[in-house]
């Protein structure tokens, strides 16, 4: 079984007011957050539940997965 958090994630840190700010290298986009004041990159394709909440502790929001 293989689940991609991505858009799940994608569509938290949109509800918590984080913003795309631009493509970064390969597949990954640059995400800034008012939360943690911080630049962060979001994988298209996560795996991996820890990886997904690891992405949510950088943009200072609680763990989702």
């Amino acid at each position: 079984m293989s689940s991609n958090f991505a858009p799940a994630l994608k569509k938290i840190l949109r509800d918590a007011s984080c913003t795309f700010v631009r493509m970064g290298k390969g597949d990954h986009e640059i995400w800034s957050s008012p939360h943690s004041g911080k630049h962060f990159p979001v994988d298209s394709s996560i795996k991996s539940r820890h990886t997904a909440n690891g992405v949510l502790k950088l943009a200072g929001l609680p763990k989702s997965f």
